[in-house]
């Protein structure tokens, strides 16, 4: 059995747990879950360069944790596969909190006068002067993003989840849905077809 297949059996084995009320099923959720979802905040923290340049990949997994673990008080995932995805969900709610966190006039990140060229004025950098005067459409597009993912068909959503929230290949996506890897390809691209669509051909 390898990694994959022994990460989704022992996950498996705590959302029966979690099911019959044995709230310590949480705790070891997060044990099991901490090294990919390390590996995935990593990934993902470097789509949003404005947190990049404040928070650490460990801030931003701590905090994500702490969501999941609430989460599961109230949410109880029917296969290792939707647990992953509710994890790694959590990571881009942190993220684009942060991004939120960190724009506009009156954040730290906004007067900070770092990175700053010389002769310039460092009370305010350029940057963030265009910053403050404009919305932060990176935000608008990821949250919009995700929205979409959301909507699209279970099926499809499913294959989604795996390969892009959880960094999956195809081929452990394909063990993990008890599905042949051409099947995943057709609802990865269907996926990524119709993100392009209700998107209007813009991806974050």
């Amino acid at each position: 059995m390898d990694t994959d297949d022994t990460l989704a059996s022992d996950l498996a084995d705590c959302l029966d747990r979690l099911a019959a009320g044995d709230a310590a099923a949480r705790d070891r959720i997060l044990e099991l879950t901490q090294a990919r979802l390390r590996v995935l905040a990593h990934r993902l923290l470097h789509q949003f360069p404005q947190v990049r340049r404040w928070e650490e990949t460990d801030d931003v997994l701590q905090n994500a944790s702490l969501r999941l673990h609430r989460a599961l008080a109230e949410v109880h995932p029917g296969s290792a596969r939707d647990l992953l995805a509710l994890a790694a969900r959590q990571i881009h709610r942190e993220l684009i909190d942060l991004a939120r966190k960190h724009a506009g006039p009156r954040a730290y990140g906004g007067n900070h006068g770092t990175n700053v060229a010389p002769g310039e004025d460092r009370s305010f950098p350029r940057q963030h002067v265009e910053l403050a005067a404009t919305p932060d459409e990176g935000i608008d597009r990821w949250t919009a993003f995700h929205d979409a993912v959301s909507s699209l068909p279970a099926a499809d959503r499913e294959v989604f989840d795996c390969v892009w929230y959880m960094g999956c290949n195809q081929k452990t996506a394909a063990r993990l849905l008890a599905c042949s890897e051409r099947t995943v390809k057709s609802r990865w691209r269907n996926a990524r077809n119709a993100l392009r669509a209700a998107l209007d051909e813009e991806t974050p």
